[in-house]
């Protein structure tokens, strides 16, 4: 079964990033501003984005996570499952692709309660699992942030959310 937002979901999102959740029509919508460090950033959701029919079974919509900040645009697509954490002030949107047998790869957006973001893309499933004490510097803190997403994934389904 794929992954699909609940209404529930948009409400576990606004706990924890700590601001009112905005919806118009489908599109749901997070403003985050952090006065100390003058940033300011616009979580979006758009949970079915329809796509054309391709004709060779992949699915025909996907779910659409997009960060509008001051100096950057953040886009996730095809989110499969997240994390929100009202201790840690923050959720991390993940989408996974490939094969379930840690030949695959996970991208994660994470989003902060004090209106910061970052994106990490397409990182081999291998290294989640791995012994973050013997992972290079320069992949360490990818690993060990979508490490998150294994307790989301169960075999049979693929799919998960937090």
């Amino acid at each position: 079964m794929a992954f699909a937002f609940s209404a529930a979901d948009f409400d576990t999102i606004a706990e924890a990033l700590g601001v009112p959740v905005q919806r118009d029509g489908t599109l749901v919508r997070y403003e985050l501003t952090h006065a100390a460090s003058g940033r300011t950033l616009a979580l979006e959701i758009t949970p079915e984005v329809g796509l054309p029919d391709s004709g060779d079974g992949v699915p025909a919509t996907l779910a659409l996570v997009s960060v509008y900040a001051t100096n950057s645009f953040l886009q996730l697509q095809g989110c499969t499952g997240f994390v929100a954490s009202e201790e840690l002030g923050e959720v991390i949107f993940f989408a996974k692709s490939g094969p379930g047998d840690g030949r695959g790869a996970t991208s994660g957006l994470v989003v902060e309660r004090e209106a910061g973001s970052s994106l990490y893309a397409n990182v081999t499933d291998r290294l989640l699992s791995a012994d973050f004490t013997q992972l290079p510097p320069e992949v360490m803190m990818s690993a060990v942030a979508l490490s998150l997403s294994e307790s989301l994934f169960d075999e049979e389904s693929g799919f998960g959310k937090g």
